[in-house]
C-alpha cells in the first residue's frame, strides 16, 4: 500500500473504540481515564410518586425480577407511575455477555416451571395497564425458555382481561418451534432488538447475528398472519425492535437498519442512546442530540412504521402501552370499568383462558 493511501491516525490518537474492534472508552476530555460526563440533556426522572412506591413494593414483595432494575433503566420511575413494568422471567443470569448490558452472565441454576402462575398472580394485583415480558437468554434450556414465555402469556390473559401484553424475547437460536411457540400464545406485540446496525454486531452482540435477528421478525409476522387467519378470535400482533445509537455508527448504516427492518414488516420501532452501565461495559463513541432523535423519528415514519418513539433516554419497553394495537380502545374501556372484549373497535379480542379447580389452565373454555 501507498503512503497516499495509508490510514493515518488523528493529530491526537485515541484508543481503539468498539467502531474499530477495540474495547476501551474514550478519555474525558483533560485526558483523564474518569468517565465523560452526560451532557444537559440526559436527565432521567427520579423514581417517585405514591403509584410508583405501590408498584415497587408488591413486585419486591413477590420476589420478581424486573429488566427495569437489573438493566439499570432511567425510565423506570415514569413507567412504574403509569403502571407499566418490565418482568422478567427465567431469572436474573443470562447465559449471553452481551457489551452493553448490565444483566449478570453465568451458569444459571435452574429454572421454575411454576412461574407464569405466580408472575401472572402478581401482576393481577397490580392493576397494570399494559406489562411487557422478557427474560434472560437461556441457551441452556432445550426450548430456550419459549414454553415459558408461552404459559406466561396464557395465564396473564386468564388473570388480566384487557391488558396489553407485550413479550421481548431473546433470537430462541433461530429455532422455528421456539417461535411458533410464543406466538401461537397471541401476544399483543412481539419484540426482537436489533439493537444496533449491523457493522457493530459482533463486539455489541456477540453470540447473536443481525440475519437472524431479522428472520425472527419475519418469521413472527408470518406467524401471526397464518395463525390470525387460522382462528379469527386471535389479536392483532404486532412486530416490534429497538436500536441503540452512540456506539460508533453512522447514520446512513442507521437508515439501512430501519430499511431492513421494514423490509420484514416491522411495526414499531424505538430508538435511544446507549448509556454505559459501567467502566466494563462498551464506551459511548458520542452522544446524540435531541434534535437528531427527532429527524430518526421523521425519517422512520416515512419508511412506514406503524409508531415511532425516538429520544435520548428511549428504551424498548418505553410508552410500551401505547403501542399496543387498539389502545386507545383498551384504555377506553378500562376507564370505563370493563374488559377489552365488550369495546366494539377494531379485530375480536381473544378469549380469555380460564383457570381449572385443579389449578390447569383451561385455554379454549368451550
Amino acid at each position: 500500500m501507498s503512503d497516499s493511501t495509508e490510514f493515518r491516525p488523528a493529530p491526537r490518537a485515541l484508543p481503539p473504540t468498539i467502531a474499530l474492534g477495540g474495547g476501551t472508552f474514550e478519555p474525558a476530555v483533560d485526558a483523564s481515564t474518569a468517565p465523560r460526563r452526560h451532557p444537559d440533556w440526559i436527565k432521567a426522572r427520579i423514581p417517585s410518586g405514591e403509584t410508583y412506591q405501590e408498584v415497587r413494593r408488591l413486585l419486591h414483595g413477590l420476589t420478581l425480577h424486573t429488566v427495569c432494575e437489573e438493566a439499570h433503566c432511567p425510565n423506570m420511575g415514569e413507567c412504574w407511575d403509569e403502571r407499566t413494568a418490565t418482568v422478567m422471567i427465567l431469572g436474573d443470569t443470562c447465559t449471553r455477555a452481551c457489551g452493553f448490558c448490565a444483566v449478570k452472565t453465568g451458569k444459571p441454576l435452574g429454572h421454575d416451571l411454576d412461574e407464569p402462575r405466580r408472575v401472572a398472580e402478581a401482576i393481577s394485583g397490580l392493576g397494570l395497564d399494559h406489562v411487557v415480558i422478557t427474560s434472560v437468554a437461556r441457551d441452556d434450556l432445550d426450548d430456550g425458555g419459549a414454553g415459558i414465555f408461552a404459559e406466561t402469556i396464557r395465564r396473564l390473559r386468564a388473570a388480566c382481561p384487557g391488558m396489553g401484553v407485550e413479550v421481548l424475547i431473546p433470537d430462541f437460536n433461530g429455532e422455528e418451534a421456539r417461535l411458533r411457540t410464543v406466538m401461537a400464545a397471541g401476544p399483543d406485540i412481539l419484540n426482537h432488538n436489533v439493537e444496533t446496525v449491523a457493522r457493530l454486531q459482533k463486539p455489541v452482540r456477540k453470540r447473536a447475528r443481525y440475519d437472524r435477528s431479522l428472520d425472527v421478525l419475519l418469521r413472527a409476522k408470518a406467524y401471526a398472519l397464518e395463525l390470525g387467519a387460522a382462528d379469527s378470535a386471535l389479536p392483532s400482533i404486532h412486530t416490534k425492535s429497538s436500536i441503540m445509537v452512540g456506539l460508533g455508527e453512522t447514520r446512513p448504516e442507521l437508515r439501512q437498519t430501519f430499511l431492513d427492518l421494514r423490509a420484514v414488516d416491522c411495526d414499531i420501532l424505538t430508538i435511544g442512546q446507549y448509556l454505559r452501565p459501567s467502566a466494563e461495559h462498551l464506551p459511548v463513541e458520542r452522544y446524540y442530540h435531541p434534535d437528531e432523535f427527532a429527524e430518526m423519528r421523521e425519517e422512520a415514519l416515512a419508511l412506514g412504521f406503524r409508531h415511532v418513539e425516538s429520544g435520548p433516554l428511549v428504551r424498548s419497553s418505553y410508552h410500551a402501552r401505547d403501542q399496543v394495537p387498539d389502545a386507545e380502545a383498551r384504555r377506553a374501556a378500562r376507564e370505563a370499568g370493563t374488559t377489552g372484549s365488550s369495546v366494539a373497535v377494531g379485530p375480536p379480542v381473544r378469549r380469555a383462558p380460564t383457570i381449572a379447580p385443579d389449578g390447569r389452565l383451561v385455554y379454549r373454555p368451550d
